[in-house]
């Protein structure tokens, strides 16, 4: 199978794992930004769905990153996460994302701006994704740009430093910058962080807008069920007034032929 990308999935059995190190357990972060303007309106499962492949692609959230599990320091912990052709099974046995024994780093990281980590996404986190080598590094902050200075901002890597995307305001409030990694626009729309899909001309749906689409098609059905049976009821109606009349006229045909 190809997704929209053309990755190819390979089927193969599965690998043994065993003598790969593991991540250390990190503690939850104590903010709601990922379940807010990520895992609430479902983005992170839009884009899996939209970018297939889920034996060879990673789209997680809360996922730490670095050169090799047993790293004395230097960890990072992307909100968001993307990785293509690589083994999922295998990050998800080690509980993270090894440089290393993965073979590449991963191809996007986004961080969603909170007070306590506004710094660290600005300055250490960017030079850090800058020296494992990840193309492309996105801030989102849905404050409208109190923590970062901006709504949305995005880093391509080029000659091993990150250089700004451009981005276009196409009104206030609603910023678009293309990622040539994902092939999709992220936007900050009314303070949403958004993916815009250029070739579709549409949003990747969340939870609600594939909620409302579904209540839509279903009414539309049901009206269109409605109307034909209201017309089959008609034509069975009127067939049965035509009925009438057919024998009405039979009866009035035999009387005037018995007088």
């Amino acid at each position: 199978m190809t997704s929209k990308l053309g990755q190819q999935t390979v089927p193969g059995r599965a690998k043994d794992f065993r003598a790969l190190e593991k991540f250390p357990e990190f503690p939850p972060r104590d903010d709601m930004q990922n379940s807010l303007h990520l895992d609430e309106p479902a983005l992170q499962a839009a884009l899996t769905e939209h970018l297939g492949n889920y034996d060879t692609t990673i789209v997680l959230s809360e996922i730490p990153v670095r050169w090799t599990p047993r790293q004395a320091q230097g960890h990072r912990i992307p909100d968001l996460l993307v990785a293509f052709n690589i083994d999922r099974s295998q990050a998800v046995f080690q509980m993270g994302y090894s440089i290393r024994d993965l073979g590449k780093p991963p191809d996007f990281v986004l961080e969603v701006a909170s007070e306590s980590t506004r710094n660290r996404d600005l300055g250490i986190k960017r030079r850090d994704y800058a020296n494992f080598g990840i193309p492309e590094y996105w801030r989102f902050d849905a404050t409208g740009g109190i923590w970062y200075g901006v709504a949305l901002a995005g880093d391509r890597l080029a000659g091993g430093e990150y250089r700004p995307i451009e981005l276009v305001e196409l009104e206030p409030g609603h910023i678009h910058g293309h990622s040539d990694v994902l092939n999709l626009d992220l936007c900050s729309h009314q303070r949403r962080l958004r993916w815009y899909d250029p070739a579709e001309q549409r949003y990747l749906m969340t939870y609600a807008e594939e909620r409302r689409a579904r209540m839509t098609e279903r009414n539309a059905r049901m009206a269109a069920e409605g109307r034909a049976n209201a017309a089959e009821d008609r034509a069975e109606t009127a067939e049965a007034r035509v009925r009438e009349l057919e024998e009405e006229l039979k009866r009035r045909e035999q009387n005037q032929g018995g007088s």
